[in-house]
């Protein structure tokens, strides 16, 4: 019992000591997490009041914020249980290079969603479409993944490397955009007639942008009729609401003057008799 008690009086200060060591790493880790989530928020709130930074580049940067941080406490942890951390960065390295080689899919997203970030052939509420088929508002780009919002309401998430690869057409990256309305007019009716009515609408559209002009052209012939091309530029964010009222006022204004509708005529003729039912008739 003696010497129980001389060995637990000897080994104390070494108890002590790693208890203490033990309550402050773990102070370390709560305080270095608690203040790593506080940063990122921060770093959030910071950069979305801020008009020069782009809403894309947000999640990522957070992301590297909290993350470096919290790196930084686990090694920090590490340390204080007397661990050469300069050997464990060695050994991280090490260890990183085997994981990017088996990870290299993802280290490809995260590549992508850089590329993406510095050259921003996307940006936060753009409306794109891409050449894989899928097309909606973009939502995020984030460290691995592409969000996208399609017109739906529904949520398409792509990896980094699928958009980086894809030809990408960005609807709402000029301010202006053009529409065209194919409009077919009947043969018989006055084509002179049906152009003027139709500059005339073009001309007095509120949403419809006086420069460049409005131009009012015909472009082909068809079994139904002459096909003119109504062709104006509007802002980009009144496209549709453009497109869905001049196909109504459109049909509307030549229906009210008189111009019939492009349904398609085919003529039947009969067969020629022959000599036997003539003689016969």
């Amino acid at each position: 019992m003696k010497e129980w008690l001389e060995g637990l009086g000897a080994a104390m200060p070494q108890l002590l000591d790693l208890g203490w060591n033990l309550l402050v790493a773990i102070l370390i880790l709560i305080i270095g997490w608690w203040a790593s989530a506080l940063l990122g928020r921060w770093v959030r709130r910071a950069a979305q009041r801020s008009p020069r930074i782009d809403p894309t580049i947000v999640p990522m940067f957070q992301s590297t914020v909290v993350w470096a941080v919290r790196i930084f406490t686990v090694i920090a942890v590490l340390a204080r249980f007397g661990v050469q951390t300069a050997s464990l960065i060695a050994v991280l390295g090490a260890a990183g290079l085997a994981v990017g080689l088996a990870l290299q899919g993802t280290l490809q997203n995260i590549a992508a969603g850089i590329m993406l970030l510095i050259l921003r052939p996307i940006r936060s509420g753009e409306y794109v479409g891409l050449s894989t088929g899928n097309e909606g508002t973009v939502e995020e780009v984030g460290l691995f993944l592409t969000r996208l919002v399609q017109v739906d309401g529904i949520h398409i998430t792509l990896p980094n490397s699928a958009v980086w690869t894809a030809t990408i057409i960005n609807y709402s990256r000029n301010v202006n955009r053009r529409c065209d309305i194919p409009v077919i007019i009947h043969y018989a009716d006055n084509l002179d007639a049906a152009i003027g009515r139709l500059e005339a609408l073009v001309k007095d559209h509120p949403m419809i942008e006086a420069t460049p002009e409005p131009v009012v052209r015909a472009m082909e012939y068809r079994d139904n009729g002459t096909v003119v091309n109504v062709r104006v530029w509007t802002k980009a964010a009144t496209y549709w609401d453009l497109r869905w009222d001049l196909f109504q006022q459109i049909r509307r204004n030549l229906g009210e003057a008189g111009f019939r509708a492009p349904i398609p005529v085919r003529e039947i003729q009969a067969p020629p008799s022959s000599d036997k039912d003539a003689a016969a008739a």
